[in-house]
């Protein structure tokens, strides 16, 4: 591994004699597998280390994602608009055996618990919901137009963004699960009798919450994960933040089990977001459940199919009769 990310590297310009070390694999990373490293250069005499994210394709990549070269395109576009993003740096399809990217390394804490629990996050807590508003205002107020994001993906150019987002993740059900749902397909229906108005559509984070999120005492330091991200309804990312699931227990405040819904939709809309209506803010978080539930079953297909021996993929099967539970429970609220 070390041998190979070494080469790769000095292929690059200006990286010819740069040294790897302190290569490690990261904990979690249900969706690529990642590596930190650092990499060491020398420069007219000067030592200087920079810290650095390798993240790998898995053998069974979820299949709503993004290709990892068209996430880094995306990355890349995100830095150049100001977002807080890692640094982008590389990407490739063969050296590393599947396809990866490198990204500068952002110090700091990922685990929501934490920053839920510990006193030292006590002003983060006040002040991360906020931070992800305005971070997703500015995401959403990214022209089209102007910035080359061919390579997203549109569920309905012409039609209804949600009905567009429900039968992408429909296929996926009929597809790859290996039981029925008929809560899920009960939702589902439920969800093609309501569809909010369609409105304008902007790029959307597809997966924005607080577990993809780097942060320390001082608030959000990084957005991650952008293997979801898609045109559509912005309502959709803001329904998606509130999923029961990111809570952690902590369902008084739904916005990741440190805020509440009003105050967030308050921040978007002062942030410079979309005027917005909370009649279509309840079925995108609705919808937000079903589509949580739909990658349960994706993430454990490949453990059940024998292709993954991920004990956390496993786990998350068990997930799904949850989600179930909160869909229904919204739909009749």
């Amino acid at each position: 591994m070390l041998e190979r990310l070494e080469h790769f590297i000095h292929q690059q310009p200006s990286f010819e004699k740069a040294r790897v070390a302190n290569l490690v694999r990261m904990p979690g990373g249900a969706s690529k597998e990642t590596w930190a490293f650092d990499l060491g250069l020398t420069r007219e005499g000067d030592e200087k280390t920079l810290p650095m994210v390798l993240r790998i394709e898995r053998s069974s990549p979820l299949p709503a994602s993004l290709a990892m070269g068209k996430e880094f395109l995306l990355l890349r576009e995100m830095y150049s608009a100001g977002i807080q993003v890692p640094k982008p740096f590389w990407s490739g399809a063969e050296a590393m055996g599947s396809p990866f990217y490198i990204l500068a390394r952002i110090e700091g804490e990922t685990l929501v618990r934490r920053l839920q629990r510990e006193d030292r996050y006590e002003k983060a807590r006040q002040i991360i919901p906020g931070q992800l508003a305005e971070i997703l205002a500015r995401i959403h107020r990214i022209s089209l137009a102007d910035t080359p994001f061919d390579f997203l993906p549109w569920r309905s150019r012409t039609d209804s963004p949600a009905l567009g987002e429900l039968l992408f993740y429909e296929r996926f059900l009929d597809q790859f699960s290996p039981d029925p749902h008929p809560a899920i397909e009960l939702v589902m229906r439920w969800l093609k009798g309501h569809l909010p108005p369609a409105r304008d559509q902007v790029i959307l984070h597809g997966d924005y919450r607080l577990g993809n999120i780097i942060f320390n005492e001082q608030g959000v330091q990084s957005i991650l994960d952008w293997e979801l991200a898609h045109i559509g309804d912005p309502h959709e990312d803001l329904g998606y933040i509130s999923v029961q699931a990111w809570r952690f227990g902590q369902d008084s405040k739904p916005i990741g089990g440190i805020g509440l819904r009003e105050d967030f939709y308050q921040a978007y809309e002062q942030a410079g977001g979309i005027p917005l209506d909370r009649e279509s803010l309840h079925y995108w978080e609705i919808f937000g459940n079903l589509k949580w539930a739909i990658i349960t079953i994706l993430q454990t297909t490949p453990f059940l199919q024998g292709a993954s021996q991920s004990i956390e993929l496993a786990s998350l099967g068990r997930k799904t009769a949850e989600v179930e539970l909160q869909m229904l429970t919204l739909m009749d609220s």
